[in-house]
């Protein structure tokens, strides 16, 4: 894992990762949606995105164990494990890759969205697994519309309660808005941790 940066100006340079941090720090302890989440147990990093298009992958939550909390699951007919994180001696239950500079380019409301998106996923019994939905669409329900449109209310519910501005006001700008003002943008890079097969005469 590295953390990035570029040279910053008289203001310091921005860490991106650690305001994201704070603000999903607040956010799960005050709002009940979030509150089973231990954000301690969460690896907030950012990735480069490929292209600079403001379409496509925004953030995503990468789960550190498979169904219920397991360790090892079953893929193509092979047992799997993942490999472990640790930051510091906590390890990390789940992973949370913000894509710049495309998640800093869109407005607002949208990047609120996509924070309460990706935090929403992770399951209420916070055991590394990932919120399950009944049904084939087991990820947003049956419509990932609705489903941004619960994160929307969710957002105006937050806000409600009049969190420090200071958490989300760096949201109102975009990438370039801050590398100008700081000098630069950095935050924590962690690879995408590898599946791990496993050997079964070792198991047997």
């Amino acid at each position: 894992m590295t953390r990035s940066s570029n040279q910053g100006s008289e203001f310091g340079p921005f860490d991106f990762t650690q305001s994201i941090m704070k603000l999903c720090e607040d956010l799960t302890n005050r709002h009940e949606a979030f509150m089973h989440i231990d954000m301690s147990r969460v690896a907030v990093c950012f990735a480069q995105a490929r292209s600079s298009v403001l379409h496509g992958l925004q953030a995503k939550l990468t789960p550190m164990r498979f169904e219920n909390g397991a360790t090892t699951g079953q893929r193509q007919g092979r047992l799997w494990t993942v490999q472990r994180l640790y930051l510091g001696k906590r390890e990390m239950l789940y992973i949370l890759t913000f894509y710049l500079p495309r998640f800093l380019d869109q407005s607002f409301q949208e990047k609120f969205v996509t924070i309460l998106h990706e935090l929403y996923h992770i399951s209420p019994r916070f055991d590394g697994d990932i919120r399950r939905f009944g049904g084939r669409c087991h990820v947003h329900t049956q419509s990932q519309r609705e489903y941004d449109d619960q994160m929307e209310v969710f957002a105006r519910e937050y806000l409600s309660m009049n969190p420090p501005e200071e958490l989300y006001s760096f949201l109102r700008r975009d990438f370039q808005d801050l590398k100008q003002k700081h000098g630069g943008v950095i935050g924590l890079q962690v690879p995408i941790p590898k599946l791990i097969p496993i050997d079964d005469s070792k198991t047997a």
